[in-house]
């Protein structure tokens, strides 16, 4: 195993955008879940947390998470968070609660030193039923970023995601995962990541050309593990990190959620931190961030491919040829089975009706500035 002890000193740029996507998701995810209900607590869940702080300062997901939640009192009165490392459990502690004094928050935060993945304590606590009145009073967002792989108990976070509003953030070291299928060693780590399609899995990885197609293959078949396991549709999207001195990618950040809504979330999010612009049409292309792409430390814009927008005007008109449905309507459907954002709807509709290719009234009788707006006012006649 590689050596970690010098891991915490300075944060990559890959770590940060991976802690920034998180702790920007989950403030969002808590005001979805609390509109038409408002639970007990929602709870954050970061398995593998570290010391919350670099030697050099830089901040790492539990105080980024932390400032954004404290910054909105309906959030600071909401959100338990519980923190768990092995070897940084006392750190953790010190360090979240001199960015947040206790009282910061309602709920007082927990913090732990277990070994996750290993220990029954945790998995009966994380799959301990939390439903009253059939609502679940703590939905939850578990996030675990283990050191290689082997904390990955597939059958344990299966049964956490079944109840309600729970959702799952793994970030997976694909490029030890790809390595280790080819080795004795490793396969009884592997069992328990995919325990359903591990044999599969093993015998068509081989058949997939590149090494990224490799990579994004094992992530898909983890999605598949859980939708078996689950025995209902799940919603993964992947988040995708090249290495930083080669051409290959070295992790994914895989986001897992039963519902359409958060899968309409995450793509958001994800497209916002992606860097690499390239069309999804094919399977082993998805949201990705390169290092090499970011000599400084600024984030980018919102650049995008013209191309990825000319494939998606192309499903459109495929699939709603001659109907009449509302824009808000067509994005809900559709985006169910595609990894495009919000962002490409808008832009592709309004792509179409500029070039005639649909009509475009406005029930509410509006004054509306653009040609298309995603909301049930917006009426689409695909000519």
């Amino acid at each position: 195993m590689s050596d970690n002890s010098h891991f915490f000193d300075s944060q990559t740029l890959s770590s940060r955008i991976k802690a920034s996507i998180v702790s920007e998701y989950f403030p969002q995810y808590c005001r979805i879940i609390s509109k038409s209900h408002t639970p007990e607590m929602i709870v954050f869940f970061d398995m593998f947390s570290g010391p919350g702080v670099y030697k050099n300062g830089q901040l790492s997901t539990p105080i980024l998470v932390g400032q954004r939640c404290q910054e909105d009192s309906q959030l600071a009165n909401l959100v338990w968070f519980v923190f768990n490392d092995m070897k940084y459990g006392k750190d953790i502690e010190d360090n979240f609660t001199s960015f947040f004094p206790i009282g910061t928050f309602k709920h007082r935060p927990f913090f732990a030193d277990r070994t996750f993945g290993e220990n029954e304590r945790i998995n009966k606590f994380l799959t301990k039923n939390t439903y009253k009145n059939r609502r679940n009073e703590r939905p939850s967002v578990l996030f675990i970023d283990p050191w290689g792989y082997k904390h990955i108990n597939t059958p344990v976070l299966a049964d956490f995601l079944k109840s309600w509003g729970n959702e799952l953030f793994i970030f997976i070291n694909t490029k030890r995962l790809n390595a280790d299928f080819e080795k004795d060693i490793s396969q009884n780590n592997l069992q328990i990541i995919f325990p359903r399609t591990y044999d599969k899995l093993k015998a068509e990885k081989r058949l997939q050309g590149s090494v990224e197609q490799k990579h994004k293959f094992i992530v898909d078949h983890l999605g598949k593990e859980f939708e078996t396991i689950i025995g209902k549709r799940i919603y993964t999207a992947a988040f995708q990190f090249m290495e930083e001195d080669q051409t290959t990618p070295s992790h994914y950040l895989l986001h897992i959620t039963k519902d359409a809504k958060g899968f309409e979330l995450i793509k958001q999010v994800f497209d916002r931190y992606a860097n690499v612009h390239r069309a999804f049409s094919s399977n082993h292309i998805t949201y990705t961030f390169d290092p090499k792409k970011m000599p400084n430390m600024e984030l980018f814009d919102e650049q995008f491919k013209q191309e990825n927008i000319d494939f998606l005007k192309i499903q459109i008109k495929r699939d709603f040829n001659g109907q009449t449905i509302s824009a808000l309507q067509l994005f809900k459907i559709h985006q169910q089975d595609s990894m495009y954002a919000e962002r490409h709807y808008r832009i592709a509709l309004r792509q179409l009706a500029n070039d005639g290719e649909l009509e475009v009234c406005y029930t509410d009788h509006g004054n509306h500035k653009v040609s298309v707006i995603l909301n049930d006012c917006c009426i689409l006649k695909f000519l």
